[in-house]
């Protein structure tokens, strides 16, 4: 018996010829990864180790992004320990205000993540490299500790699920809306540690952004990663980018997947994410009268070069409606210099946006942009559980940027082809 892309990456990580699913094996790992959040629980477990030296000082990246700038005093304080531990242990890779980015367009913008990789990060959705044909998955902060120390971590290799994308994308529909409508078709559980293996016409079609969107989300229907078999476009875009030289794995024909899903591409329209889970999702069509106070186009999710140029494309020309704050976060500062080269910037200001430094501020309602009691948002982020963005009794509803910017002008949740 074959196997898949997953157990190919994690049986060379592992030293093994091969492995099966439920198998608890041993990996070396590529990458380490922690935040402002979690890499400081990190830190303080390595220390209690007694551990002179990390594993290796370029194979660990610190990326302050969640509450920076720096909200508060306690904010400022977390991205102080990781400063200091970089400095301490000479970290190659810990990038600071002004030179970071939202982590996971960060690091494959920059190379630091690539192909045939296997990638721990004490987030969650370090899942999204996976569309770099890499095994990535998001851990605890202990298990960050211990792979800082070790450069070793342990897996249950999982089943995996192969997703076969077929047909012709409409007008206006995206890798989001992709991943929204698979997410609402299996449910938040239904890839519970599951490998996501998207496959098909559509996905090869897919451009690089789109392929990260949807495997960023792949933890929102429980799986364990998502993953995308490398080919032309994967190797494009990490020539000259990747520090590392890539490695390129494909699922064998006869690997055995527990389950095979096919959709049908030409019958999928944009797609919203009603509160307060993923899966709750809607064709636009069906949605009418839903108001808003508030639009978030960016994160780790949707803040792509490609994702404002859709928003911007909409916007520009018009006005976003005066009931509505439109804050516009570029994933990273390499995108937020292209798009003022491209005048996108001008665009989103003249239309009364916001456009804010890199951060993941509003998807988790740390800052920039925290919803009041009875708040209702549409964002191009990743998540809209009870209180994600602010107040309990607020609601976050998810979409594209092509719907995000659409509603923004008409005061609440539209399609782009209403505008």
């Amino acid at each position: 018996m074959g196997m898949t892309i997953t157990e190919k990456i994690l049986a060379a990580h592992s030293d093994l010829e091969t492995i099966e699913p439920d198998e608890i094996i041993e990996c070396d790992v590529d990458i380490v990864l922690g935040n402002d959040i979690t890499a400081p629980i990190a830190i303080n477990e390595f220390e209690k180790l007694g551990v002179n030296e990390v594993f290796d000082r370029e194979k660990i990246v610190l990326i302050p992004d969640h509450f920076t700038p720096n909200k508060d005093i306690k904010s400022a304080e977390q991205v102080k320990q990781l400063r200091e531990f970089a400095r301490k242990h000479n970290i190659k890779h810990f990038y600071d205000t002004g030179r970071v980015g939202i982590e996971h367009a960060f690091l494959p913008e920059q190379g630091i993540v690539t192909g045939g990789d296997c990638i721990i990060g004490a987030d969650s959705h370090t899942c999204t490299y996976g569309a770099l044909g890499a095994f990535a998955t998001g851990v605890g902060s202990t298990d960050m500790a211990g792979a800082m120390t070790t450069g070793e971590t342990w897996f249950k290799v999982p089943h995996s699920i192969k997703f076969i994308y077929y047909g012709k994308l409409n007008r206006w529909v995206f890798g989001k809306d992709l991943i929204l409508y698979t997410i609402g078709r299996i449910g938040v559980e239904g890839a519970r540690y599951k490998a996501m293996e998207f496959t098909g016409e559509v996905i090869s079609s897919l451009p690089m952004e789109q392929r990260l969107t949807m495997c960023n989300m792949a933890i929102e229907a429980g799986g364990k990663s998502g993953i995308v078999a490398p080919d032309k476009i994967t190797e494009d875009y990490l020539k000259d980018r990747s520090i590392r030289k890539p490695v390129f794995y494909q699922s064998d024909e006869d690997a055995e997947y527990i389950e095979e899903i096919e959709i049908d591409c030409e019958t999928i329209e944009p797609q919203v994410a009603f509160p307060h889970l993923p899966e709750n999702t809607k064709n636009v069509s069906e949605v009418s009268d839903v108001k808003i106070d508030q639009v978030v186009i960016g994160s780790c999710t949707n803040g792509w070069l490609g994702d404002l140029r859709i928003a911007a494309e909409i916007l520009k020309g018009r006005r976003i409606s005066p009931n509505v704050r439109c804050i516009v976060i570029p994933s990273t500062p390499e995108i937020y210099k292209q798009a003022l080269k491209e005048g996108l910037i001008d665009i989103f200001v003249n239309a009364d946006a916001v456009f804010s430094t890199p951060t993941c501020g509003p998807c988790l309602g740390g800052h920039m942009g925290i919803l009041a009691e009875g708040e209702r948002a549409v964002a191009t982020t990743n998540r809209n559980f009870v209180g994600r963005m602010g107040h309990p009794k607020s609601e976050v509803y998810l979409a594209s940027p092509a719907v995000a910017a659409a509603s923004a002008i008409a005061g609440g949740i539209a399609s782009p082809e209403e505008i």
